[in-house]
């Protein structure tokens, strides 16, 4: 028979043979593809659910687990190119397949015969690893609505669908509205700002057919423009654009994407999930699969790192103002002006700017510096490798660890780093597959990660230049990567960062940044654009000084939205109309921030991470994390005091690998954490980290 006459022949996303066809994937593979994938999982749902079939893991795993894990897969393929590729077409495409992923997923998950199948199994029969995913398996029944019956079921399943439409729809109107904001402006204008901001803005200008140079909201060019550009009013400008995006405030055409609606709807419909699930509201949701107890327990947390950061964030103000005041001569600083004043306040204290080390930190330089860490700390190589890519700028690589036979597979992965039109901002990691022993082949499946950044490109045919910023998130990423790729764990709904409690998934990413700020480490991933001379001592130990330059700031910029998230999604009585929830961030701000934005900022309307990036009720996670990778951080540390070493420990390294990662979600963060330090985590090793011990 030809194979040329099979489905997934003619479509990519039915090839499942090895890696996704990202250069085959056009707009109209999306439906059908979903479609006949849809028909075959809702028909082994149909078959594991009847009367007459076993109780039994292995079977249900056989028959549903494979036939959904290519719907995820396909999926995944869509979502991804989504957010790396938006196109008018891929976009409809996706809106239309949405609702119908949706139905389904939400569909298994309260189905309450499937239920009834695994609360018939006795745990005891199973091996940790499958013990440990059917207690989520039961868990996730009753929070999908398994446990509903009747209208309240139908109600639960509607819900679903109406908030993954609005989470999508609040992703568009945030990329949507940055991308539509552009400024062309001449060079006069642009005094102060860096040399390879301004051939970029040059050639972004040139290539729309202007003279000049055009400006975005992306953050390769928002952030510098702050930063270094001597005119007040032309910060102003980029400023009042950036925080109105996707709100009534944006001014013109701009008001066709505001999100205002869409997050009134959003808060209203997670409380009625979550009082048909008999909650108090959707922050006790939120919390049942995390390592935190209780909302109160969060704001408490929340509240009291806000005690010990503020009074260094008074000062780091008053600094800023004193300074601003006698350098400047600006005696009133507005809110566009502080990204500017303390650029500047750091290279007069500091004597360095982030655009004096950022031509020591080419791409690939870094990148190799990286992969130099991970192969000595965590006993593996990483190699280029081949696989079908969505962009040019795109590269792929594997990872192999040395075994009886030689070199054996661990995980391979994308990484797509430079900004571009079309691309969401932020950076992320996300899952292509997981590792699993697939029960339809009885072969070992390896991981495959997605790595997202958006770093500014190279230009005139040099390597891209990073911030030192750019390369704590690109660790921070990556972190996130071998978390999920060094798992040696074979159940797929435990391994890698799959049933890793939401509060404790941020610790191997956070960990990973601490590598930034070591000599040891840094001096061997760095060479200059034009020279290739490493980065001087003398200027690192600058960097090292203005570390924790504004943490106190920083530690309260994050405690607010974490405290804002937690407050909005605890309400006896959600937030329904815009002017509710700027009353509620006013008054989180009024507790614990010490500068104050002005009345028509709408930050909230592009808070993407909660109102469509799966952090609602959970952006405290990062600062709850921290507490959790920066003591796991001090036990290298530790370890390098005693033997007079760097911080790239191989025996602590290997622990570290052995307990937290490979162990991934088969166990409580807690015990992978005891397992490591011996110890619960304690938030000393944090605030030493910032400079506020």
């Amino acid at each position: 028979m030809n194979d040329r006459t099979t489905p997934s022949a003619l479509n990519p996303l039915l090839d499942f043979g090895d890696l996704p066809l990202f250069d085959a994937i056009t707009p109209a593979s999306v439906g059908p593809a979903i479609d006949t994938l849809l028909a075959s999982a809702s028909s082994a749902l149909e078959t594991v659910t009847a009367a007459d079939f076993p109780n039994d893991w292995a079977r249900i795993s056989l028959t549903l687990d494979v036939p959904t894990e290519q719907l995820s897969r396909a999926w995944g393929a869509v979502s991804h190119l989504n957010s790396v590729a938006d196109t008018p077409d891929l976009r409809a495409a996706y809106n239309e397949a949405l609702p119908k992923v949706t139905e389904f997923w939400t569909r298994l998950g309260a189905d309450e015969r499937l239920y009834a199948k695994y609360k018939a199994m006795d745990p005891a029969t199973l091996n940790p690893e499958q013990a440990r995913a059917h207690h989520n398996a039961m868990r996730g029944f009753v929070l999908g609505g398994a446990a509903l019956e009747g209208e309240a079921k139908a109600r639960f399943a509607w819900l679903q669908e109406r908030q993954a439409e609005l989470g999508q729809k609040f992703s568009e109107n945030a990329l949507d509205a940055t991308d539509a904001f552009t400024l062309v402006v001449n060079t006069e204008e642009l005094a102060g700002v860096p040399d390879d901001v301004l051939q970029a803005t040059a050639a972004a200008a040139k290539a729309d057919g202007q003279t000049g140079h055009k400006l975005t909201l992306k953050m390769p060019c928002y952030l510098p423009v702050m930063q270094f550009a001597h005119s007040s009013p032309l910060r102003e400008k980029l400023y009042r654009a950036y925080a109105t995006r996707a709100s009534d405030q944006a001014g013109g055409d701009a008001t066709k994407f505001d999100n205002t609606a869409i997050m009134s709807e959003l808060l209203a419909l997670r409380h009625e999930e979550s009082r048909l699930l008999g909650y108090r509201h959707y922050a006790d949701v939120s919390l049942v699969p995390k390592m935190a107890e209780s909302p109160e327990q969060v704001v408490g947390f929340l509240r009291d790192l806000a005690g010990k950061a503020r009074p260094y964030a008074e000062k780091d103000l008053a600094d800023l103002r004193a300074f601003a005041a006698s350098e400047l001569g600006l005696q009133d600083p507005q809110p566009w002006d502080w990204p500017y004043i303390g650029e500047k306040l750091k290279e007069a204290r500091y004597a360095f700017s982030e655009q004096e080390v950022k031509p020591y930190f080419t791409a690939p330089k870094v990148l190799g510096g990286l992969f130099q860490i991970v192969e000595t700390l965590f006993e593996v190589a990483i190699r280029p490798d081949q696989a079908p890519v969505w962009n040019p700028g795109v590269q792929f690589f594997r990872i192999e660890r040395s075994g009886p036979q030689g070199a054996e597979l661990v995980g391979q992965f994308y990484l797509d780093p430079a900004a571009r039109t079309g691309k969401r901002g932020g950076a992320w990691m996300d899952d292509v597959r997981a590792r699993w022993l697939r029960p339809d082949t009885g072969r070992l499946q390896t991981p495959v990660a997605h790595l997202v950044c958006n770093f500014a490109e190279g230009v005139n045919g040099k390597p891209a230049l990073l911030t030192h910023d750019d390369v704590i998130t690109l660790f921070h990423e990556f972190g996130h990567g071998l978390h999920h790729m060094l798992t040696q764990v074979n159940e797929r709904d435990v391994s890698g960062i799959s049933g890793v409690e939401w509060d404790a998934v941020e610790l191997p990413s956070q960990f990973m940044e601490n590598f930034c700020w070591e000599w040891d480490v840094l001096k061997h991933m760095t060479a200059h654009v034009d020279t290739g001379e490493p980065l001087p001592r003398a200027l690192f130990d600058k960097m090292l000084a203005a570390k924790n330059y504004q943490s106190g700031l920083q530690t309260l910029r994050q405690v607010e939205f974490s405290l804002f998230d937690m407050l909005l999604h605890s309400q006896a009585e959600p937030a329904t109309t815009g002017a509710a929830i700027l009353a509620l961030q006013q008054q989180v701000r009024d507790e614990v921030a010490v500068l104050q934005p002005p009345a028509y900022s709408r930050s909230t309307n592009t808070f993407s991470h909660i109102f469509a990036g799966g952090y609602s009720a959970g952006y405290y996670s990062y600062k709850w994390a921290e507490v959790l990778s920066a003591d796991a951080y001090a036990a290298f540390e530790e370890a390098a005091l005693q033997n007079g070493h760097s911080t790239l420990d191989v025996a602590t390294g290997r622990r570290y690998r052995q307990a937290i990662l490979e162990a991934g979600g088969s166990r409580p963060a807690m015990e992978s954490f005891k397992a490591f330090r011996g110890r619960e985590p304690s938030i000393d090793a944090l605030l030493r980290h910032q400079g506020m011990a």
